[in-house]
């Protein structure tokens, strides 16, 4: 596969990531309501204060995203969404973050990427009244169902292997890996799903819940993950990722 991944800084990519969101959120998924973002592009008030990073493929045009929000006036979502059962105050706001807004495009995406990043059916159905008999996700099920018959990992697959199937997440996680080395940052928030939890600890990127789950896009869980923590689990559990994630 052949991508760059970039720290988005120029407006028209900011835009470009914001539909793409739109597309992902509201159309494929529903997790917010399409009427809210009338122009197709979906954006929040913590885009004003947050770091960008995106994928491009190699048409220019840009297929994944993530950013890292600091702290700000507007404070860090997960604090205003979840009910956390640690005490913030002994986390340093000056080196922290909070990872949020992962989205792929659907055409990189594979199904089991989908439960991955998304949740289950079964969690996506529980967000408010969207029908899901219509939308994409309900959809693929079937549709995907020959076509990625044979691209699950055989038993026993190499770390190689597993890191090439999930390529973009990794390489978006390497950028927001580096940036936050460079700005002095040891502490990632995040709420995310479990699947997606489950995904990264296999490859060292080691979370801890620090709350109980929220419907908040989907059903989802706050996350806390240190870094230097997460630097020794990966060079242990996998360390040719860590010195790739170390090398510039």
């Amino acid at each position: 596969m052949s991508f760059t991944v970039f720290t988005v800084s120029d407006e028209k990519d900011l835009t470009e990531i914001y539909r793409l969101r739109y597309k992902i959120y509201c159309l494929e998924w529903g997790f917010e309501k399409p009427e809210k973002y009338s122009n197709g592009i979906l954006t929040d008030v913590y885009d004003n204060y947050a770091l960008h990073f995106a994928v491009r493929d190699y048409t220019g045009k840009i297929i994944g995203a993530i950013r890292l929000i600091p702290d700000s006036r507007e404070g860090f979502p997960i604090e205003k969404y979840c009910q956390l059962d640690i005490n913030t105050d002994q986390i340093p706001r000056q080196k922290t973050v909070e990872i949020s807004r992962l989205a792929i495009h659907r055409d990189f995406r594979r199904r089991v990427e989908d439960k991955y990043i998304y949740g289950p059916d079964e969690d996506r159905r529980s967000i408010g009244s969207f029908d899901f008999s219509n939308n994409y996700s309900y959809n693929r099920r079937f549709e995907d169902k020959n076509r990625y018959k044979n691209t699950s990992l055989r038993p026993g697959a190499s770390q190689i292997e597993r890191r090439k199937k999930h390529e973009i997440i990794l390489s978006l996680y390497k950028a927001i890996y580096q940036e936050s080395k460079r700005r002095q940052l040891n502490y990632w928030y995040a709420v995310m799903t479990k699947g997606i939890i489950v995904l990264l600890d296999k490859f060292g990127l080691m979370f801890n819940a620090i709350g109980d789950p929220v419907d908040y896009h989907g059903i989802r869980t706050p996350y806390l993950g240190e870094i230097d923590k997460i630097e020794q689990t990966m060079s242990d559990k996998d360390p040719e990722l860590y010195k790739e994630f170390i090398r510039d």
